[in-house]
This record gives C-alpha cells, structure tokens and sequence, in this order.
C-alpha cells in the first residue's frame, strides 16, 4: 500500500509518546517537580497530539475527523480515537500534579497508563484487522505497534531495563513479521480468479488494465517496492529499531546516552513503519494484475 508520510508519522509519532505517558502514569519515574516534569510530561503530550495531528492530513477533508468519534460501536479508528481522547483528558490531574509538585494520588496514572496501552492496540487493529491485507491479518501487528509503544516510552523514560527488555521483544516481532508476512499473501490462497470471480471457469490472467489512467485504488492500495531495497531497509529496522538501542542500553546510563538510544530507535521505528504500509499487499491488486 501507499506509504504516506502523514501515516507514517502518526503511527510512529503517538506510539512514542502514548508509551511515554504510560511509564510517566504509572510513575515510573516520578519528574522532579518544575520544569522537569514539565519537560517530560510536555515531551509524551507533544508526541501523542502531534502525531494524532498528523493523522488528519491522510484525510480528504480534515474536517472529516470528528465524524471518528460516531461508530465506536463498529469501528477500530473510533475507538482510537475515543481512547486517545480519554487517555490525554485522565492524565492531565496526573502531570499537574507532577509539574507543581501536589503529590496527588496516582490512581488516575495507572488508569491513563491502561488507556494509553489500550489506544495504540486499536490503532494496530485498524490495519490488523484487514483480511484483504493478508500481511497485515497476523497477531505480529498489535505485537509490532504495542513493542515500539514499549520500546520507544521505555527509552524516553530513562528506564533501562525496561527498555532493554522490549527492544528484545521487538527483536523478535520484527523477525517474525518479516519471515511470516512474505509469506502471508501465498498462504491466503488469493488469486486472479477469485479475486475477479471467473476463477470456476479456469486459470485467470489480465490482458489489459481495466481503465487506461490510475484511479484512487491503484494510488493507495497499491506499491511495488522494489527488492534490493527492502532488505536494507529491513536491516536498518531492525538494527536501529531493537538491535543498536540493546547494546547501548548495556551502557552506564546518562541522559545524553538515553537521547542518543531515543534518536537511533526513532529511525529504525521510521523504517519499520514504512515497510509496514509499502509491503502490504491489498488483494484488489490481483483485478489490476498487480501482484
């Protein structure tokens, strides 16, 4: 599918930061009050909002976005949007108090740290569950977008060992997706004929696109990533994503450290993400002979 960049930032962006507020939540740590906690609490609001932000843009109408909160009933995106929402909102006594050094209770934290876990898990499940995206329609989706979420608030955090243990487990979510998800399409059994129908009456090939200019579905559903850059890329996310923060983490902590880990890890986080989105195959493409 169409990698776009408004996606891309979104996902990558609110994770961080969602994970950033679940660790501030649960106190873990507890900001010196003043500007520190202003600081880090600042830091986890401003990935979240402007990752949510960015989300808008991949609208045709941005204005189209209130009309998420509607079909929580049904819908995974309104249930994101309904629990980022709600995750901010019950945070906010929490960070209050942290910034003007009120030592309120924390019970609202360990709740906000819930919704925050709960909010980037709908967001996996927009795409993961999409049966028409066979790569996607695997439980390595939520494990990949909860493992960044874990990984990317642990290290923003200043937690190390924490840190250390989800970019092992991200390691291995990575691994798996990329093992399974090159083989998902095939073992969805989807082809030409049934995606066209005509799949009773024998072996199905294109002869000739059904329309001579790309329309909306070519542009979006579907991306052909070329493969001698898909193996970089994946080396990239894997090695900056899990693989690099790992061995820093073994490192005698510092904030200089934690910052460096942040940006490496928000690369290969980038790259992971891109991939996501440019190497899901969308079954409509079988009608254009596009596989």
């Amino acid at each position: 599918m169409h990698p776009a960049p408004s996606v891309i930032l979104f996902t990558v962006l609110s994770g961080m930061g969602f994970g950033l507020l679940a660790f501030l939540g649960l106190g873990w740590p507890v900001p010196a009050p003043g500007w520190m906690a202003f600081l880090h609490w600042g830091l986890g609001y401003g990935l979240a909002v402007g990752g949510l932000a960015a989300s808008t843009f991949h609208l045709g109408n941005p204005k189209n976005a209130l009309k998420a909160f509607s079909q929580w009933q049904t819908s995974w995106l309104s249930r994101e949007a309904w629990t980022s929402v709600a995750t901010l909102v019950i945070l906010a006594p929490v960070a209050l108090s942290d910034w003007l050094g009120l030592g309120w209770p924390r019970g609202l934290g360990l709740v906000g740290a819930v919704l925050a876990v709960l909010t980037v898990g709908t967001t996996s499940m927009i795409y993961g569950q999409l049966k028409t995206v066979p790569r996607w329609h695997s439980p390595t989706t939520p494990l990949l977008f909860l493992g960044f979420m874990a990984a990317g608030g642990a290290i923003l955090s200043g937690n190390a060992l924490p840190a250390l243990l989800a970019c092992l487990v991200l390691a291995a979510a990575l691994i798996a997706a990329f093992h399974f998800g090159d083989t998902a399409f095939a073992r969805a059994a989807q082809t030409t004929g049934s995606a066209t129908g005509l799949g009773r009456i024998g072996k199905v090939t294109v002869f000739e696109q059904p329309h001579t200019s790309p329309n909306y579905l070519m542009r979006e559903m579907i991306h052909v990533v070329g493969r001698k850059h898909v193996r970089p890329l994946r080396l990239i996310a894997l090695g900056a994503g899990a693989a690099l923060p790992i061995l820093l983490l073994l490192l005698p902590a510092s904030p200089v450290l934690f910052a460096l880990i942040a940006a490496i890890h928000l690369i290969g986080a980038a790259a992971a993400r891109w991939l996501f989105f440019a190497q899901a195959e969308h079954v409509v493409g079988l009608y254009y002979g596009r596989r």
